[in-house]
């Protein structure tokens, strides 16, 4: 059997040890401790790298503690609109929707647009009724609502800006609300997919770069699969998933030398804060950022999950 390893994130930003409580520390944890297994189980059992990140995806979308899904920020109009992408290295077929209201699990809507030969990416109510033909679940808004989200919209109301995920009581804590996954396995295919809803009171139709291919989401067999979160303008502007891959394919930098100039170098120079998370054909896995921290975790054949949060 081949190497295989599966990597995720739940966001990154100024996220804080004095700011964290031990309860709410062991939930985070303990969610991203879930996903990160139920990627590892399907690849343990030879399941593909694409059927890894999906499930892996989703099951952070469905945990109201992160901003993708279930857990998707207010924009100005009091709605929700959440962005997907996933990619296969295997083929470099990928789907991406935006701007969606109303799907429970948007990543897998875009699964279902990555199986699609005439589509990669799809949109707004073109989108939905998209979801609807596929038969995919819908939610009301009830399901998506959180006191939480609620009173961060209504604190940015009063501001009258977007805002990043942030802290109920209007502090400098800033998180980029956004969730992914990487995988490799056992057939050395690679996939990435992320997901996220965005930046609370947004307006405009505002996207970031988590539902465009080459900036929030990437995979290819020949170097890696990338999946990313910050200030998604920067990620977009730097086309910063393929230029990991880019680095890697045509200067011959390893994994963590292209990383480390994408985040460390391109994206600071740029203005942009955030990281991503990275495996690559031989099952080396990256988790960085140049954020105070990010929420994340991984596991390579099947051995223990290892988490993080900060800095140290």
């Amino acid at each position: 059997m081949g190497k295989f390893g599966i990597a995720v994130h739940g966001g990154a930003g100024t996220i804080l040890r004095s700011n964290m409580t031990p309860e709410k520390e062991q939930s985070y944890l303990n969610a991203l401790k879930d996903a990160v297994q139920s990627g590892s189980d399907i690849l343990k059992s030879g399941g593909t790298s694409v059927e890894a990140v999906l499930k892996t995806v989703t099951v952070l979308e469905d945990n109201p503690l992160f901003n993708a899904g279930k857990g998707s920020v207010f924009t100005n109009e009091g709605k929700h609109s959440m962005d997907a992408s996933i990619m296969s290295g295997k083929d470099l077929s990928a789907g991406s929707v935006a701007s969606v209201t109303g799907v429970r699990n948007p990543v897998i809507l875009a699964h279902e647009v990555m199986n699609d030969p005439e589509l990669v990416l799809i949109s707004g109510k073109g989108a939905e009724i998209y979801a609807k033909e596929k038969g995919l679940k819908f939610e009301d808004e009830n399901y998506f609502y959180s006191e939480f989200r609620y009173q961060q919209y209504l604190k940015a109301l009063e501001t009258g800006k977007a805002r990043l995920d942030h802290s109920v009581d209007g502090s400098t804590e800033k998180k980029f609300g956004t969730v992914g996954a990487v995988a490799l396995d056992v057939n050395g295919d690679l996939a990435a997919a992320t997901s996220t809803g965005g930046m609370t009171n947004v307006k405009f139709g505002r996207i970031g770069d988590s539902p465009v291919i080459g900036a929030g989401t990437y995979a290819n067999n020949k170097t890696c699969a990338v999946s990313c979160t910050g200030d998604g303008e920067y990620f977009l502007r730097t086309v910063a998933a393929y230029d990991v891959s880019a680095l890697m394919e045509y200067r011959s930098l390893t994994l963590k030398q292209a990383c480390d100039e994408v985040v460390n170098k391109k994206l600071l120079a740029a203005g942009g804060s955030g990281g991503l998370i990275a495996i690559d054909k031989d099952c080396n896995i990256e988790m960085i950022f140049n954020s105070e921290g990010m929420y994340r975790g991984y596991s390579e054949n099947d051995n223990d999950v290892i988490l993080r949060i900060y800095r140290d």
